[in-house]
């Protein structure tokens, strides 16, 4: 069941989130990142737990971030993280967004989703604020993706 993240669920979604970061696959969240952002933040909970989660960041008048996606290894390939994405293209489009970006190591995966590549340079300034905390950065081997509302 996908859902907008509850307090409770800061702690599970945290380890989630870290299990990707130690490996490199993403940028590392703090605790009190989470608690700050909850509210652009959906889970998917399988009896009760947290198994997947995924958030829309805001950017601009037109623009939105799907950002730190994740499901739990032993949940993948069922059609989880592509659902999660859907949630935020749904939420995405009733706030009137024209355009939802990633950064990504899972180029396949978006562009089954209606995604297509795009260079990082058509991106504005603004979202590179994170990236100022990566240990790639300026060297990121991320790819962006964009898609059209």
């Amino acid at each position: 069941m996908i859902r907008k993240a509850l307090i409770a669920d800061a702690k599970a979604i945290h380890k989630l989130l870290m299990k990707y970061a130690k490996d490199g696959l993403m940028l590392p969240r703090s605790l009190a990142e989470i608690y700050e952002n909850i509210r652009d933040i959906y889970v998917f909970e399988d009896q009760g737990q947290v198994v997947g989660t995924v958030s829309l960041n805001i950017c601009w008048e037109d623009l939105a971030e799907v950002r730190s996606l994740a499901v739990a290894e032993e949940y993948s390939g069922r059609g989880i993280g592509r659902k999660l994405v859907e949630a935020c293209l749904d939420e995405a489009h009733s706030f009137g967004l024209r355009r939802v970006f990633a950064l990504t190591y899972q180029l396949e995966f978006f562009t089954r989703l209606g995604f297509h590549e795009i260079e990082k340079s058509e991106l504005p300034h603004k979202i590179w604020s994170d990236c100022l905390k990566c240990a790639k950065f300026p060297d990121c081997d991320e790819i962006a993706v964009s898609i059209e509302l």
